[in-house]
């Protein structure tokens, strides 16, 4: 085929995909050249307008390292990270809702004793926090691995602070036979995603701010279910409607209780965590 003109060149380009081997792969391309184009003729993209785009995408490209991943940025501020989530856990009714990881996990942080204080002896207001987990339907899981990690109350994870001898705010923990655990540290508060690079650009022309609300993550996981991965937001944080990545879920707001009976102010969050199971293998008959 040839003379392509705006009415046949999308056709043509999903034609040339027919002898691709990897049916999902064609699936996916097909689709993404169909609603590129649609794009592309629905706005009458200019070639001025065509090479900022590519421009901006070189800049994001340009800009990620082994410690940030601005593309990641990119995806989560334009809500497609949770967008993805959201297809790829549809939860079960008793099961807790998930959002994204964020760019501050670290797969190495140290398994210590349920009821540790993890704050690193690092200032703010302190908070006490419990958990259970267990299946949709109550059940206590022992032994599952609940790994946690938090801002500072400057809007701060210990990655991001080079002057830290060691990880903070973060750790991992084992639940007892009844499914619980139990761990101290100080309140997190809200804070910016990165925004010094094209991601904040796009945020300031498009009129939005970076911020996200004040959360401590969670990542759960538990033989025979899927590994939960969420986080848990304080219902008097700000930005809990105008999250910058989308994050927030009614399910995952939780008060933070204050207790001044000590004279210091002190804060506490408990929250049942139920996992969704793996899906059973299918039984084979005696016939079979």
């Amino acid at each position: 085929m040839r003379d392509f003109d705006e009415h046949n060149i999308t056709d043509a380009v999903i034609d040339s995909l027919a002898q691709t081997g990897d049916a999902r792969l064609k699936t996916i391309m097909t689709s993404l050249v169909r609603h590129l184009h649609d794009f592309v003729r629905d706005v009458e993209i200019s070639f001025d307008e065509w090479n900022a785009a590519i421009d901006f995408l070189t800049r994001t490209g340009q800009m990620c390292n082994d410690r940030r991943q601005e593309f990641i940025l990119l995806s989560d501020t334009l809500g497609v990270s949770m967008l993805v989530d959201a297809i790829d856990h549809r939860m079960p009714a008793g099961a807790t809702e998930t959002t994204v990881l964020g760019p501050f996990f670290v797969a190495a942080a140290p398994e210590v004793q349920s009821g540790a204080d993890i704050s690193g002896g690092m200032e703010g207001e302190p908070l006490s926090v419990s958990g259970v987990v267990c299946s949709p339907d109550g059940d206590p899981l022992a032994d599952a691995t609940v790994d946690v990690w938090h801002a500072d109350d400057d809007g701060y994870y210990d990655v991001q602070q080079p002057d830290l001898q060691s990880l903070t705010m973060r750790a991992r923990f084992r639940t007892d036979r009844d499914g619980r655990f139990s761990f101290r540290s100080i309140m997190p508060a809200f804070y910016p995603i990165p925004h010094d690079g094209p991601v904040g650009e796009m945020l300031q022309a498009l009129g939005r701010h970076p911020y996200r609300p004040a959360h401590v993550h969670f990542m759960i996981a538990a033989k025979g279910y899927e590994t939960l991965i969420t986080h848990i937001f304080d219902a008097e944080s700000p930005y809990l409607d105008s999250d910058a990545v989308f994050g927030v879920k009614n399910s995952l707001i939780a008060e933070f209780s204050r207790d001044d009976r000590s004279g210091r102010p002190q804060r506490s969050l408990s929250y049942r965590f139920g996992l969704k199971p793996l899906p059973q293998p299918a039984q084979r008959s005696a016939a079979d």
